[in-house]
């Protein structure tokens, strides 16, 4: 392509002040209005920076020498901060991240919904923002003959074998990915190899309850047998005797996706159980539970204010997952409807019920933008929906179902701002207005943002 139009030109030197950082941490500079991105850059700074890519609408470029520091840089405490990309903010003081997070959320709503009107609320975030995850999941290759393990460098399947811990997660799913490697290698179990789709090991994942200190470990491999599986069990279990469950996952398949669809229990329970606030929850191998407890309560919450509840209330939450939300809600609702599209997210939401005594839920497999007319043609009327989508987004079918439901009240929880705020332009078309806006920090040290919203009928 020709960059004649283009204000920068490819292997080009330039100098270059940062005003914005994008919604997956690039510093953002401009030329004549002509936006070229950088990594490792805050807002207000300035440096030298190389251009390696030109487009017509953007550039790319790296970072040579920074020329003027903000105030708001930081060192980051993880050694292999600079060439992991698991964390984007390391370098950005925390104060200001929950600031870019709020920021992120205005920009997002004000470019896709066009709404500037509403106050977006500060960013909830963490006392302590570091070893918050309560899961990891961790490659497994080889180098030198030994095993290794590390996230990949960005955009790349290359194992950074350095890291010594990954502070973002809990010590104890740390100590015991370092126990298996070890063990691993002396017992001569191989990594499995991508090109050759060969080897035994590709990945460890582990799972704790932060409320409970329960511990699932789940052990990835290509072949159906662990080779020496009893002297590996039995070793670990010698150095981590706390482990509640060991499971066996089987992904024989060419692919970037870590979980395959074959599992078995070989120590212990196939469940671990955690609590956020006063519901339990059993957590499988699969299940899909949020990795951060702490914030997860203070997003549901949210959810749960936002949704006013007074016990006489009837609701209805699409993409209930394992049912941590509707659970929530069914602490103060009358009665909660549960729809997912994942049979097995479906099982682990009734037994989670039943875990709780909660026999004012109902669940049902099943795409929720066809099952709600369904609903409403039985004659369910909900006073609040919730909604808590993937990153794309609800379904416009399903948004479409929800204002035909006519509910008083929608509560959206959204991972993604740009989509969310997508969502709403036809939300408020159906005749809802945005009310309030609350982000929360559920992954310090990252780029991510979630919010809750409120939308109310017009006429309310």
């Amino acid at each position: 392509m020709s960059t004649k139009q283009t204000p920068v030109n490819k292997n080009q030197t330039i100098e270059l002040t940062f005003e914005d950082i994008t919604h997956d941490g690039n510093g953002v500079g401009k030329i004549n209005g002509y936006p070229i991105f950088v990594t490792n850059v805050l807002p207000g700074e300035k440096a030298k920076v190389k251009v390696i890519k030109v487009k017509k609408n953007f550039a790319v470029g790296r970072r040579l020498e920074l020329i003027e520091a903000s105030p708001d840089r930081v060192e980051p405490p993880c050694n292999v901060f600079y060439k992991c990309g698991g964390c984007q903010l390391q370098h950005m003081s925390y104060d200001m991240q929950l600031k870019v997070k709020q920021n992120q959320v205005k920009s997002a709503l004000a470019k896709f919904a066009h709404i500037t009107d509403i106050p977006v609320e500060p960013t909830l975030g963490m006392e302590d923002p570091w070893r918050y995850r309560n899961k990891v999941q961790i490659p497994v290759g080889e180098k030198d003959g030994k095993l290794i393990t590390g996230f990949y460098r960005p955009r790349s399947h290359d194992i950074i074998d350095e890291m010594e811990r990954c502070i973002v997660t809990s010590e104890v799913n740390d100590d015991l990915v370092d126990i298996v490697r070890e063990i691993a290698n002396e017992l001569g179990i191989p990594a499995y190899n991508e090109e050759t789709h060969r080897g035994v090991l590709r990945h460890i994942m582990v799972r704790t309850g932060e409320n409970t200190g329960q511990t699932m470990l789940v052990i990835i491999t290509r072949t159906n047998k662990i080779p020496k599986q009893d002297e590996f069990i039995q070793r670990i279990l010698e150095k981590q005797p706390n482990i509640t469950s060991i499971m066996h996952n089987v992904n024989p398949d060419r692919t970037n996706v870590i979980l395959g669809k074959k599992i078995k229990c070989l120590w212990g329970e196939a469940y671990i159980y955690d609590t956020i606030g006063d519901v339990k929850f059993a957590i499988s191998a699969l299940s899909f539970y949020q990795i951060n407890p702490k914030q997860t309560k203070v997003l549901y919450d949210k959810a749960l204010e936002y949704a006013n509840l007074t016990g006489g209330e009837t609701v209805i939450d699409a993409y209930c997952g394992i049912g941590s939300i509707s659970l929530f809600l069914a602490q103060k609702a009358k009665k909660v409807y549960g729809v997912e599209i994942v049979p097995q997210a479906i099982q682990d939401a009734k037994k989670n019920a039943k875990l709780n005594d909660m026999d004012n839920t109902e669940f049902i497999v099943g795409q929720a933008e066809e099952v709600m007319p369904a609903w409403k043609e039985n004659g369910l009327k909900p006073d609040v929906i919730v909604v808590d989508p993937p990153r794309k987004g609800c379904d416009e079918a399903l948004l479409h179902a929800m204002v035909e439901m006519n509910p008083k009240r929608i509560v959206y929880v959204s991972c993604n701002p740009s989509t969310f705020a997508r969502d709403l332009v036809i939300l408020t078309e159906g005749g809802y207005k945005l009310k309030k806006v609350q982000p929360v920090d559920m992954f310090p040290q990252t780029s991510h943002v979630e919010c809750v919203a409120l939308m109310s009928r017009m006429e309310d």
